[in-house]
């Protein structure tokens, strides 16, 4: 019987570190885990990086189509019209060419 209890005792002294050591082995992957590839993992946030790199990129297209939009606006806005744009615009409202004018039909 006392026997039994000694055995009892070391298997207890050894298992329980060792449950402990596993548990928290556990845990540990399963937080480096989530970590790496959870909603806002590092692989989460690599996609985002790259979605943002698109967008700026999109977001300075934008602003050039809108810097050259603005320039031209301002050639028709100001106290002396610039002739060649305002003859460009007078052609494509009319809908006439001048005879030396290649014209490029596109569908």
């Amino acid at each position: 019987m006392l026997r039994t209890m000694v055995v009892r005792r070391r298997v207890r002294s050894v298992l329980m570190p060792l449950g402990l050591f596993a548990v928290s082995a556990l845990v540990v992957t399963y937080f480096v885990q989530q970590a790496e590839s959870g909603n806002r993992g590092l692989v989460a946030k690599r996609a985002l990086k790259i979605q943002a790199y698109g967008l700026n990129q999109e977001l300075a297209a934008a602003r050039a189509d809108r810097a050259i939009w603005e320039h031209r606006v301002a050639l028709l806005r100001s106290d002396q019209i610039d002739r060649d744009l305002l003859e460009e615009r007078a052609r494509v409202m009319l809908g006439r060419v001048h005879a030396n004018d290649v014209v490029i039909i596109d569908p």
